[in-house]
């Protein structure tokens, strides 16, 4: 009986990622929507926080896009001395006559510091259309223009863009390039196939300035661990569409080791979870080395194992051509190894999801609430900087351009 649950299991995973793999196939991905004759005027907001070499790369791609249309570029830090702070004065140095600005945004409004900095940065914002990334983005020079293309369109309020992970310095980075490069936006794709999409995808997102403020601005993310998912919702509650732009952005990291990236992919399996419980639940269907693997082990007739190694066979496959189409590259293929390993280790981020609900964001540990707020782990001290516990600074504390 247990055989046969397991290989029904196998034969279900094996569905799903066939599923999942043809729409990557059917999405018409790096095509370029852009519209010479619709380049409205637009705001980018940039968070920034820390600083390596790969954010310098990544704001200066932002400063050289092919826009026909107006573009004012604000840089938020949270104190002068901010590393990101040296790093965008060198590239304003490049850049004269762009409207630029830094900017220090010193109130923390609550546990998410992303959301504070969002939050004083729209208040300098001029123009109707607000594109909001992050500060590891590296975007290519049209990436602007097709971003907002579908925003020609009345009923679309936000428009997102897939992103890919670049080539990984370390062994874990690469580890942790398969989940994103491979199967990420695949899922995405799928989970449109069965209802429209209600949420955003943070690392780069255009939206229109009146729908965020009908939601009350991005001070009403301040305690939000899923900021952009929470967005992308309240912004489809207003009865319009949320767009996929074809064109990929790519995110560039310092290298970094197991324990940093196993940290990162638990917060990011416990804020998955508590955005959706019950379709997180039921991912775990899906992994198509797992049950092939069980059912093999409850089995020893060859049959069984030829069977799994064929879901296995398929599994790498659909894997190395959805990634080669992300990142428009084939060298993975010395990786691809990787992928049961990583499926694997995704069964154990799967129940570490459900089994706790403390994650670690830019240094700052928090817990987890059941309706997907942040709540500080550390309690504030006399003369610590300003936590989501303490009072907040005063309302008419103003960011400060530099």
């Amino acid at each position: 009986m247990i055989g046969l649950l397991l290989g029904a299991l196998a034969i279900l995973s094996l569905a799903l990622t066939l599923w999942q793999w043809l729409e990557t196939r059917c999405f018409p991905l790096h095509r370029r929507i852009a519209d010479p004759d619709f380049a409205p005027a637009l705001t980018l907001l940039k968070p920034l926080k820390g600083g390596d070499a790969e954010m310098q790369a990544c704001l200066r791609s932002w400063l050289r896009q092919e826009y026909p249309g107006k573009v004012q570029i604000l840089f938020g830090v949270s104190c002068p001395d901010e590393p990101a702070a040296s790093i965008v004065r060198t590239l304003l140095a490049e850049a004269p006559g762009r409207d630029v600005e830094l900017m220090v945004c010193p109130q923390r409004l609550g546990a998410n510091a992303k959301a504070s900095t969002l939050a004083q940065l729209s208040n300098r914002a001029r123009h109707p259309i607000w594109v909001v990334s992050d500060a590891d983005v590296h975007v290519p020079p049209d990436f602007l223009s097709s971003l907002v293309a579908p925003l020609k369109d009345p009923d679309v309020g936000l428009v997102n863009a897939f992103y890919a992970l670049d080539p990984a310095p370390t062994l874990a980075m690469r580890w942790e390039a398969i989940g994103v490069n491979a199967d990420f936006w695949g899922s995405v794709l799928q989970s449109l196939r069965l209802a429209p999409q209600r949420f955003a995808l943070g690392a780069a997102f255009a939206v229109r300035q009146i729908h965020v403020e009908q939601t009350g601005g991005f001070a009403t993310l301040k305690d939000v661990l899923a900021d952009d998912f929470v967005l992308g919702r309240s912004v489809a509650d207003q009865n319009v569409r949320i767009a996929l732009c074809p064109v990929v952005a790519t995110c560039r990291e310092e290298p970094q080791g197991w324990a940093a990236v196993w940290r990162h992919q638990v917060r990011w399996a416990r804020t998955i979870r508590v955005c959706s419980p019950y379709p997180y639940a039921a991912s775990l269907a899906s992994n198509a080395t797992l049950w092939p693997l069980l059912w093999a082990l409850s089995d020893p007739r060859w049959i069984v194992w030829a069977g799994a190694a064929a879901c296995l066979g398929v599994r790498l496959a659909t894997a190395w051509d959805s990634e080669a189409r992300l990142i428009l590259s084939t060298k993975h293929w010395r990786s691809l190894w990787l992928v049961p390993v990583k499926d694997l280790l995704q069964a154990t981020l799967w129940a570490l999801a459900f089994l706790g609900d403390r994650v670690e964001w830019r240094g700052e540990r928090f817990r987890v609430l059941p309706n997907g707020e942040l709540l500080p782990c550390n309690p504030p001290t006399l003369g610590a900087p300003y936590t989501a516990s303490e009072d907040p600074p005063r309302e008419d504390t103003q960011p400060t351009g530099l």
